[in-house]
């Protein structure tokens, strides 16, 4: 057994080319004899139904081998490992996606039904070369991720949203709605944790806008970061509440937990779908209405998407400064009509001059994150909302990325620039013994 456990880490080293080479009899053969092995797996561990992963591992070696030596001595080392890896990939993992789930490189994957999986890496979605059996093994791989967490997927709710245990996040649909198969798209958790170092080593902002934004933070203003999907939202909220002194309060609400809070008062909410009797739902908005009840300090909603957005203005307007949240939009314009649009969605007859004023008065700074046609995250402009005037929200940039063109490589290029307006929240910096002067002053080397 040590020769072969060896033998599977080397397996890691083998490139895809490889794989490719395979003629395609022996991948029929490769199915059977896997399915022949883990039947005898299966059965084998129903009578220990107690094992860790490790301890599965290694009863998966035991009867692999002694298969191995009676039924297949024609087969070389590297078809053996290939089996074996599969395998444990089935009754360990999850099939196919966990080479991909370990694949560091790799931000999202995306399973178009069963002979489709593509992912991202470096910011570009590029065909993987693997692939489900059928539509029923992709079937049994998120029946696998979603049945320990209490969620269920089937024709009466073909739709699903789940969390993998490192964080992960899944969304997973079904025919008769997704005509391609069974569909999976999943966010991959990051395993390090980024800080604003990171964000500045990557391009994504300049130092001295980083300095800003950590004041924002302490400074107590309502920050609201926009942007598309897989835009770098969560990831710039992670780095953002990274900014809260440690002894505040903190309540997070989300639809599938993601942030990745280190301060040691934290309360995490998370809603929850309706069960299979229609009942228990618990939306976003019971959780908003239900944390101003909780003593909070700051209030953090991983993304505001509907009626949830009144809640949170409200909150933001009576005591909860320094509050955070995101949604989806292409520009701090868009995302104050979108907020608007949200607002209306809470079944309360307001008028627009109302809802606009709640607007003004709650939030301070709108954050706009885009991913660019390289793949690089950005944070594209910095704005603060100064009042109203004739009925509109007035929006003063503070930063703003400006694009110059494209270099050979195809990567964007461009500068972040101050837009040499002193802000109005330059005031409350003052309040909480902050100076805006400390913020023009950083250089780009710093």
């Amino acid at each position: 057994m040590s020769t072969l456990k060896k033998l599977l880490e080397e397996k890691r080293m083998f490139d895809e080319e490889h794989k490719k080479e395979r003629p395609e009899y022996f991948i029929e053969v490769e199915n059977d004899i896997k399915k022949n092995i883990q039947f005898e797996v299966v059965e084998e561990l129903k009578k220990h139904d107690n094992l860790d992963d490790y301890e599965q591992e290694q009863y998966i070696d035991a009867i692999a081998l002694n298969y191995f030596n009676k039924n297949c001595d024609d087969l070389s080392e590297a078809e053996k490992i290939s089996i074996v890896e599969q395998l444990k990939d089935e009754v360990t993992g999850y099939s196919v996606l966990t080479p991909l789930l370990e694949d560091e490189e790799i931000t999202e994957i995306m399973v178009n039904g069963p002979k489709q999986i593509y992912v991202e890496k470096s910011g570009k979605i590029v065909l993987s070369q693997y692939t489900f059996e059928s539509n029923e093994h992709v079937r049994q791989v998120i029946d696998k991720i979603i049945t320990p967490l209490g969620r269920r997927i089937d024709e009466g709710s073909p739709m699903v949203d789940a969390r993998l245990p490192d964080g992960s996040r899944l969304n997973a649909i079904i025919p008769p709605l997704a005509l391609n198969g069974p569909t999976i798209t999943i966010r991959k958790f990051a395993k390090k944790r980024l800080g604003i170092d990171d964000l500045i080593k990557y391009g994504s902002l300049s130092p001295q806008m980083a300095y800003f934004l950590d004041l924002c933070v302490k400074a107590r203003l309502n920050i609201f970061i926009s942007g598309g999907t897989g835009s770098g939202k969560t990831t710039l909220l992670n780095v953002l509440s990274s900014f809260i002194p440690d002894d505040e309060r903190i309540v997070t609400i989300e639809d599938a937990a993601e942030l990745q809070l280190q301060q040691p008062h934290v309360l995490s909410l998370e809603s929850r779908p309706m069960n299979v009797e229609g009942k228990g739902e618990v939306m976003i908005r019971d959780l908003v209405k239900n944390s101003l009840r909780m003593r909070p300090d700051r209030i953090i909603v991983g993304e505001v998407r509907s009626s949830e957005a009144l809640d949170m203005l409200q909150s933001m307007n009576t005591g909860h400064d320094g509050s955070l949240a995101t949604g989806h939009s292409n520009s701090p314009k868009d995302m104050l009509r979108r907020l608007e649009t949200m607002v209306l969605m809470s079944s309360i007859d307001l008028p627009s001059r109302a809802i606009r004023e709640q607007m003004a008065s709650a939030i301070d700074i709108i954050v706009q994150q885009n991913r660019l046609r390289d793949g690089s995250r950005k944070i594209t402009e910095i704005s603060e909302i100064t009042g109203m005037e004739n009925d509109q929200i007035l929006l003063q940039p503070i930063f703003k990325f400006n694009q110059k063109n494209a270099i050979v490589d195809g990567g964007v290029e461009g500068s972040f620039d101050f837009t040499n307006i002193l802000p109005a929240i330059a005031k409350k910096f003052e309040y909480y013994g902050y100076s805006f002067q400390a913020v023009i002053d950083v250089t780009e080397g710093e």
